[in-house]
């Protein structure tokens, strides 16, 4: 790569806006940028699936020609993308992670989208998930793992491994993520960049592959607060295609971004995010952090939310149930893979032999979990009692709620953990998740920020900062401030302490 190309690839997705809109750099330039480092690192990194070359440059030069032309831009006209391959891009491969759609070329985009084109955004390919969202790890990818830039041979989180490792890397400025038990926020946390859960139903699910869909939620990914909150007033908003969809106006939360600010907030400690299974590092960096928003004029609550102890086990039967509905439409019939369609076979055998071919390991898993939990005569004992927890983890959130403005606490349990450490041990990947979940059961808001190393392996650790649902606006403030902060003490923001590749 040129020295001029390093220099553009190392600038904020805010700082490439603002150049291209002044003229100081077209828009062809930056993605070209993007597109070098992408050839350059991305054989060693697997964050991209496809990359759509073509595409992304088109899009800048028409970026190029309506400033050319003294039309109006987009606050992100111009900035490169990396989108996660879950959501459906017309004429460019959808994969969702997942040999069973493979090659499948969707005929529409998703709202989302949508947006970030109407936006002049420049998307640059679909970015590496676990199978399905399914996954705290990116191992779950039929087309292999992903490696965390920091160290390549760990993991870069999951289910949007794909999307952290683009930004951690340098490959994009943005990217986008989805969060059904914290796969925009652990893969942010270990890969030292930034990334939010907005509230369900902030952000349209239209032309998203489902995988729970009281959980799935589609949110920003950056490598500094304001770039997400930029990129998140861009996607978030009401959608008539997304019953889900909240028709409410979307928070200031680029305002609040560029206002950060924590004095005379109330903040609370949940006592329930720490103890066994936590890393002794990041359990510091955290302590450090509620003493730096002391620091900055906060209060700190402590508070007792007893019902997220069990957050964990309701998440794992209400996700994988939902999961089993949701994927009874991929039967081999209507699109993506088909196997055994030799004519001596039944459409039942066909659909069989489909799923058998098309499905890894872990999604089999959680279908056949899920399936049993709605079974005759399981449901109320499974699915039903899973459901009555989610109403006490939310009820202890409204009542948390009433007593602080946000609450902290560790991101992940520890840091990224080596590729293949726990492929064989389901449930000790599932407590990457410990902190994320009950944020989704939920349905508040949530980020992600760096918070310093582990001192014991100079890894990447996560600040998480929850908010009320439409109260996204706080995550930002806050975490404006804490960033802000830190980069004040460390000289530096934290990602340019990631090795080089």
């Amino acid at each position: 790569m040129t020295d001029s190309n390093v220099n553009i690839i190392k600038l904020t997705a805010a700082e490439i806006a603002s150049r291209i809109a002044a003229g100081e750099l077209t828009a062809v330039e930056v993605t070209e940028a993007h597109l070098a480092r992408i050839e350059a690192v991305d054989e060693k990194v697997h964050a991209f699936l496809h990359v759509d070359r073509d595409g992304a440059l088109a899009q800048a030069r028409a970026v190029d020609e309506k400033r050319a032309k003294g039309e109006k831009l987009g606050p992100l006209a111009g900035v490169p993308l990396a989108l996660k391959d879950i959501f459906t891009t017309e004429g460019i491969p959808t994969t969702v992670g997942s040999k069973i759609l493979e090659g499948w070329i969707p005929p529409y985009d998703a709202t989302l989208t949508k947006r970030l084109k109407a936006a002049d955004v420049v998307i640059l390919g679909k970015t590496n998930m676990d199978e399905f969202a399914m996954g705290s790890s990116t191992e779950n990818s039929a087309y292999g793992p992903t490696g965390n830039p920091w160290d390549l041979t760990r993991i870069p989180g999951g289910s949007g491994g794909g999307s952290s490792a683009a930004l951690a890397s340098y490959q994009a400025p943005l990217a986008i993520g989805t969060d059904t038990g914290g796969s925009i926020r652990q893969p942010a946390s270990v890969t030292g960049t930034v990334g939010v859960k907005p509230t369900y139903g902030a952000v349209s699910r239209y032309g998203m592959v489902a995988f729970s869909s009281s959980l799935d939620q589609g949110g920003p990914c950056a490598r500094t607060v304001l770039d997400a909150a930029l990129l998140h007033e861009v996607i978030a908003g009401h959608d008539p295609l997304d019953s889900t969809s909240i028709d409410a106006p979307v928070p200031a939360v680029v305002e609040a971004a560029r206002n950060g600010s924590v004095e005379g907030m109330r903040v609370g400690v949940v006592k329930q995010f720490r103890g066994e299974g936590y890393q002794a590092g990041v359990v510091q960096r955290f302590d450090e952090s509620v003493s730096l928003l002391k620091e900055l004029g906060a209060e700190i609550v402590e508070l007792d939310c007893p019902s997220f102890d069990l957050a964990l086990s309701a998440y794992y039967l209400i996700a994988p149930s939902e999961c089993s509905s949701n994927l009874a439409r991929f039967d081999g019939l209507r699109y993506g893979l088909r196997t055994g369609d030799d004519g001596t076979h039944s459409a039942e055998e066909v659909t069989a032999l489909t799923r058998e071919a098309g499905f890894g390991d872990e999604v089999k898993r959680r279908i056949m979990l899920g399936t049993y939990a709605l079974s005759s005569g399981y449901y109320d004992a499974y699915y039903g009692s899973a459901q009555k927890v989610r109403t006490l983890i939310t009820r202890d959130f409204e009542k948390a709620f009433e007593q602080v403005d946000v609450i902290v606490s560790p991101t992940t349990p520890t840091t990224a953990f080596p590729i293949g450490e726990r492929a064989d041990d389901p449930m000790a990947m599932y407590l990457a998740d410990l902190c994320t979940i009950p944020t989704n059961l939920a349905g508040n808001a949530a980020m992600s920020l760096p918070c310093g190393l582990a001192p014991e392996d100079n890894l990447p650790v996560g600040l998480q900062i929850i908010a009320p649902a439409m109260q996204d606006d706080r995550l930002y403030k806050v975490g404006a401030a804490v960033e802000a902060a830190f980069v004040e003490r460390w000289g530096h923001p934290l990602i340019e302490e990631a090795p080089s590749l």
